[in-house]
């Protein structure tokens, strides 16, 4: 692989042009406006939570934590940074070795109180004799931040509860829903839920014959007032081919069969393994945005695009996403800082957000494989500035751990960008860039925040020092709750 990707002097020439970017909250301006997402603690500043799911809980080797630093109109620099375990007071369950608390982690306000709650998946949890099975643990907001908690749902052997989730309004009534896989089946909590962990319902969908899922996401596709569920899946049966899945939300739920997302020309759309929702250009529809960083697979000797990974938009309309209007990106495209090198990852992680303030979002799309220099893996992250008709290359730029002001230093293995987030966490109406690196310094850990704009000036990084944490094998920076 070549050098050219985030190099120092390239991100500087790309760099000082937009800024950084927001919750997938559509289009947020100053203060003024709805509540943050994720505002743990009530106080009016979006909070952001973190995930180390490799990380050592005392002696318990591959125990996990999620860790969550809260938002103010200083940032999260100096701010209040706390971190759950499964030994942690209030929390259910037992700290045990290779649980992965903190697999996935989302959050919403499940029990309707004002208070955003956060939702931890356990992957590797085992549930009496019954290995691997996974679980959902809530960990309840409230004026004090984040505290005490219940166990949402535990999963059969092999399913691997908790890898994946995702949360939305699917049936329109103003009360948040969970989505989580249990082997490749969907399985769906309605809420409002009881501070008990129990929820309004539970719905089982079977799952697609010779399909596994990668991700999953929910958003507003056609703006009829209910959310609508989008998985990105892969066939078994038919080589390598990624398709793009969503299920219509509506008054009586998830329906119950998807439809494939279909290109111009009729066939199923490529898709990816990685997904974020939000509002990418002017209209009232959510927007979706695939990430497919594994390239070098059959299905890409026609598309020559999936070189280095490639990240596909596609707009929601009043029918749904529109598939024949998608537009492809990879580091090849006009104006994206970098080149399209085999296995850089790129797509490998994607986050939407306003972060210039002039409504609309940009784009960040992690590269965490990227080769700098002739550092391999050493990662970095790319921000696609945002238009009133999607994103652009135009005018982008990104970040490494080699840019001016940021702080460490290239090394391998870091995968900077390894994980990407959007929000403001200051109030000032731009969205902030939080990034993780989990491989940094042998795949302990660490975090970086960039607050909004396309320069580095400002940046910090925190990781197990500020966290009183152990190191070793932690994975922190993995994901952020969504």
């Amino acid at each position: 692989m070549a050098t050219r990707a985030l190099g120092t002097g390239l991100v500087l020439a790309i760099g000082l042009a937009s800024a950084v970017v927001a919750l997938p909250v559509a289009h947020a301006a100053p203060r003024s406006a709805p509540a943050p997402v994720s505002d743990f603690n009530g106080d009016g500043y979006a909070d952001v939570a973190f995930a180390a799911p490799g990380a050592a809980v005392g002696a318990i080797k591959g125990a996990g934590y999620v860790g969550v630093a809260y938002g103010s109109k200083s940032g999260v620099q100096s701010s209040a940074k706390t971190v759950f375990t499964q030994n942690s007071p209030g929390i259910p369950d037992d700290a045990e070795a290779g649980d992965a608390f903190g697999s996935a982690v989302v959050s919403a306000d499940l029990d309707r109180d004002g208070y955003t709650d956060l939702v931890v998946g356990s992957k590797g949890e085992q549930v009496g004799a019954t290995k691997w099975a996974g679980s959902l643990t809530v960990v309840w907001g409230g004026k004090d931040g984040l505290s005490g908690g219940a166990t949402l749902l535990n999963g059969n052997e092999y399913d691997d509860l908790g890898e994946h989730l995702t949360t939305g309004d699917f049936n329109g009534d103003g009360a948040p829903d969970i989505v989580g896989l249990r082997d490749s089946n969907v399985q769906l909590l309605t809420g409002p839920f009881k501070r008990s962990g129990e929820s309004a319902g539970a719905t089982e969908y079977p799952d697609l014959q010779d399909m596994v899922y990668l991700d999953v996401a929910a958003g507003d596709l056609d703006a009829d007032g209910d959310d609508e569920l989008v998985a990105v899946v892969f066939s078994t049966d038919d080589g390598d081919d990624r398709a793009i899945f969503v299920r219509n939300g509506g008054s009586a739920g998830l329906a119950a069969e998807p439809a494939s997302v279909k290109g111009g020309n009729g066939r199923e759309l490529e898709g990816g393994e990685h997904l974020a929702v939000g509002h990418l250009d002017s209209d009232r529809y959510a927007d979706l945005a695939v990430g497919r960083a594994l390239d070098g697979q059959d299905s890409d000797l026609e598309n020559p695009l999936a070189k280095g990974g490639m990240v596909t938009v596609v707009p929601g309309g009043a029918k749904g996403p529109q598939g024949a209007k998608a537009k492809v990106f990879n580091q090849d495209s006009p104006g994206v800082p970098g080149a399209a090198e085999s296995y850089d990852r790129f797509g490998s992680s994607l986050a939407i957000g306003d972060t210039d303030g002039d409504g609309n979002a940009e784009l960040a799309v992690g590269v965490p494989f990227e080769t700098l220099g002739t550092v391999q893996r050493a990662g970095g992250l790319v921000v696609l500035r945002g238009t009133p008709n999607g994103p652009t290359g135009t005018g982008s730029y990104g970040f490494n751990q080699g840019t001016p002001d940021v702080t460490g230093a290239v090394e391998a293995g870091d995968f900077f960008g390894g994980a990407a987030d959007l929000r403001d966490l200051n109030g000032d109406g731009r969205a902030d860039l939080t990034v993780g690196a989990p491989g940094e310094n042998k795949d302990e850990g660490s975090l970086w925040v960039f607050p909004a704009g396309a320069s580095a000036k400002g940046s910090f990084s925190f990781g197990h020092g500020t966290l009183g944490t152990t190191p070793a094998k932690a994975e922190l920076g993995t994901s952020f709750d969504r």
